[in-house]
């Protein structure tokens, strides 16, 4: 019974993950038809990115939501996050006019900002220390369909145009309203009721960020996971964004096929997230397995960088990209961000390397359109490999050695007794 209630909670928690990618794609699958429809500049184009939940806005959220949850539990962030994210999806949904549009996706980004150091924290402190990365490689499961379903959708609403999009974040409305009935009703983290407990015991107010950049461990642990997640992040999230805008712009594809192309390279995605890192993240050895996925995200942008847009060079690139997404730098921050961090800190950490990466990616986001216009895709291409392999360097060289273990074993090697 224990171990079903455990997978429910994976499940409904995972919802999460498919709400942040699920509005990321909806805004970029619907780009040219909003652009088209409001007269949008390549200005305000890079402000809806930058703001979204591809950026700041979930940069915004994940600072306020990571400590809002090592404060209050885990469980508080479940009981109301949705309800903003179901505001944000509405908005946008009836936007009339730009600042209308930008505020929803505003919101939107909030919510999946505060929701997601949360969500992956809950799935780790509430996992069989066997089954960590098995959890965390459901949630990268329910993050890789939110695209799928968001592209099929969003291909087979196309003749309906700008409606057809606003459809869709009805539909996000509809997945967020089922997720925080499902939600709300969890039980919170032993692991957060028991730090509470000892924190009253022995009069101890954590300060929600003094210990973190206090402590040299924690410090180098952040540095190592913004450097791992940053950089390929830097690429993921102008894919999410901006990818079919590239395909109809540099690569001369319609619509249709820019949805469909995506829809595929987010099936790998999904379909690499668990019968690759969840099935195999607790058995193999960790320094391998990401090289391998860091490696082929590498490879994949060479293809598409030098070789071109023909279609045999389009299927490559969508399949070697998609598995290395699904076992590659994300699913990796997600298990040893949750790792390498005391339980009083450990969903704030997040909250602060979150806001790092996803504001990194506004600006990012704001660049990268002129930098595509203006220098044209085969340079944007380059800059994209160059930020890949220094992921890939990050993550290979400095890998930690938690596979199999506890959350209080891995914190009493990294930290002592005293962060027990």
């Amino acid at each position: 019974m224990a171990s079903k209630s455990k997978n429910f909670s994976t499940w409904a928690v995972s919802l999460t993950n498919f709400l942040d990618s699920g509005c990321i794609v909806a805004g970029a699958s619907g780009l040219t038809l909003w652009t088209s429809a409001l007269k949008l500049g390549s200005f305000e184009v890079g402000l809806l990115g930058a703001l979204s939940a591809n950026a700041f806005g979930s940069a915004i959220g994940a600072l306020i939501g990571g400590h809002l949850s090592d404060k209050y539990g885990r469980k508080v962030i479940y009981t109301y996050d949705m309800l903003v994210y179901m505001l944000g999806t509405l908005i946008v949904a009836f936007s009339m006019n730009f600042p209308m549009l930008l505020a929803g996706f505003l919101i939107t980004g909030i919510a999946v900002g505060a929701g997601v150091p949360a969500s992956w924290t809950y799935i780790s402190e509430t996992s069989d220390d066997s089954k960590r990365a098995y959890n965390i490689g459901v949630s990268q499961f329910a993050w890789s369909m939110g695209p799928v379903l968001i592209f099929i959708g969003g291909t087979l609403l196309a003749p309906l145009g700008l409606l057809g999009n606003r459809i869709l974040f009805g539909f996000l409305t509809v997945v967020a309203f089922t997720a925080w009935m499902l939600q709300r009703n969890l039980d919170e983290s032993a692991q957060w009721v028991e730090q509470k407990k000892r924190e009253r015991e022995t009069g101890e107010k954590p300060h929600p960020y003094k210990e973190l950049f206090s402590n040299s461990v924690s410090v180098k642990s952040v540095f190592f996971l913004i450097g791992v997640y940053m950089f390929w992040n830097l690429v993921a999230g102008a894919m999410g964004f901006f990818m079919p805008f590239v395909y109809e712009t540099a690569g001369g594809l319609s619509n249709f096929q820019a949805n469909m192309l995506q829809a595929v390279l987010w099936t790998f995605t999904a379909l690499a997230g668990y019968f690759g890192f969840a099935k195999f993240g607790d058995k193999v050895n960790h320094r391998m397995f990401f090289f391998v996925g860091a490696l082929m995200a590498v490879v994949s942008w060479v293809i598409l960088t030098y070789i071109g847009f023909g279609w045999t060079a389009l299927i490559a690139f969508v399949t070697i990209w998609g598995i290395s997404a699904g076992i590659g730098a994300q699913a990796w921050y997600a298990l040893w961000a949750t790792e390498l961090f005391p339980t009083k800190y450990r969903a704030g950490s997040q909250g602060v390397m979150f806001f790092v990466v996803r504001g990194s990616a506004g600006i990012w986001s704001i660049i990268f359109p002129t930098i595509l216009t203006t220098l044209g895709f085969k340079v944007a291409g380059t800059f994209m490999i160059g930020l890949l392999v220094v992921s890939l360097l990050i993550g290979t060289l400095w890998t930690p050695k938690t596979r199999g273990k506890s959350l209080e074993e891995i914190t009493h090697e990294r930290y002592g007794e005293d962060d027990m």
